[in-house]
């Protein structure tokens, strides 16, 4: 499920492949931070599906499955517009390319705050696992999993 591979690159070449990949995931977060709901759909598959079960799950919230790109933003989106702000930090994102998919593993660090009560607050450490597809130059989420390392706060302020 993780990219544990023990080099970066194969040949020069995948480093466009690479720096796309990642920005796949910036697309996501950048997207739900400025609620910019054309820039986060940009960064799925028409059919994506992301699976945030297994981070809800560490206090004990139990969410459906998300699948599709327009039932995606329009959950998240709509869960956060005008009620939460977010920031998400992604870091240590490892690649691993097959032809036309590919494997993203990375940490996302995210701080969701109230937009009402700034004191209810959670902050998340996820571990991202991202099977990706190429979209002629860019590249799409197809399949998002959420794993969450720890957290503090309110879950309040997610859901």
């Amino acid at each position: 499920m993780y990219v544990t591979d023990h080099h970066a690159l194969a040949d020069a070449a995948d480093l466009r492949d690479r720096t796309e990949i990642i920005d796949a995931l910036y697309r996501f977060a950048l997207g739900q931070d400025l609620q910019d709901a054309p820039l986060f759909a940009s960064a799925f598959t028409e059919d994506a599906v992301l699976d945030f079960r297994p981070a809800a799950a560490r206090w004990g919230a139990e969410p459906p499955v998300m699948s599709g790109r327009d039932t995606i933003v329009t959950t998240i989106l709509g869960s956060f517009t005008d009620r939460v702000f977010t920031t998400h930090q992604v870091t240590n994102p490892r690649v691993a390319v097959t032809g036309d998919t590919a494997r993203l593993t990375a940490l996302v660090e995210a701080q969701h705050l109230l937009t009402a009560d700034h004191a209810t607050h959670a902050l998340l450490k996820n571990l991202y696992a991202v099977d990706l597809v190429r979209d002629g130059a860019r590249w799409l989420i197809r399949h998002l999993r959420i794993d969450n390392a720890w957290f503090t706060g309110d879950p309040a302020a997610i859901f």
